[in-house]
């Protein structure tokens, strides 16, 4: 398939460009502080991935084609070589494209993911907003009600609804939540990597204090794939 022409949000307009990769359920706007911040100092371009926020939808979303979509924007724009920063989703897919296209990847900076597979239990999130009723509602509250009882978290529900578009035809998501609900074991997941391959620029791997997604356990994959 064809890489996807993603949308793109920019900020800064001067120095190095920075590449931002956003997790599933995410957008690009996740990351708006965090991008003016950095936009002193890079040009930083958000990206939306597949099936997500303002960029197309696809029937796939394996981590190949997500690599191909971030590498076609950055060529399309002539880069040249770019930052790379990614967050669980995001991170995974920029781990693959420094892998895949160490010339072009001049740092990379992974978010609170290692390359390995955790299990599919966002697929549950995934099930609950496509079987969530939306008839009828014209307030994020009134969804915030309906979504209670398949998702507790008032913290993951607020997360979640940031997907909700509320127009004159009516409420509707922003993801394509039937395949990414397909694809989650891959997205989950992390793909083989052949013996001797490995990234050899500079990079950073950061994880939250309270978070349990990089593990001691994770460290030598981690080591053997960043020379």
């Amino acid at each position: 398939m064809a890489a996807l022409d993603l949308a793109v949000t920019e900020h800064g307009g001067g120095g190095p460009p920075l590449l931002v990769l956003h997790g599933v359920f995410g957008s690009a706007r996740n990351w708006s502080s965090v991008a003016q911040h950095l936009a002193g100092t890079h040009r930083v371009l958000a990206l939306d991935a597949r099936n997500h926020g303002a960029s197309p939808w696809a029937e796939t979303m394996p981590y190949a084609e997500m690599v191909e979509d971030v590498a076609q924007s950055r060529r399309v724009r002539g880069l040249g070589r770019i930052s790379l920063l990614g967050h669980s989703m995001g991170g995974k897919t920029a781990m693959l494209d420094a892998l895949e296209h160490p010339g072009e990847v001049e740092r990379l900076v992974v978010v609170d993911v290692a390359p390995a597979a955790y299990p599919p239990v966002l697929a549950a999130y995934a099930r609950a907003l496509r079987e969530v009723d939306l008839t009828g509602i014209t307030r994020r509250s009134e969804a915030d009600a309906r979504l209670a009882g398949a998702i507790a978290d008032p913290a993951d529900r607020a997360f979640l609804l940031q997907n909700l578009v509320l127009d004159d035809g009516g409420a509707r998501w922003r993801l394509n939540l039937p395949v990414i609900e397909r694809f989650m074991p891959e997205i989950t997941g992390f793909p083989e990597i052949a013996a001797g391959r490995a990234y050899p620029g500079p990079t950073l791997f950061i994880g939250g204090a309270d978070s349990s997604y990089i593990r001691p356990e994770h460290c030598p994959t981690i080591e053997r794939l960043s020379c």
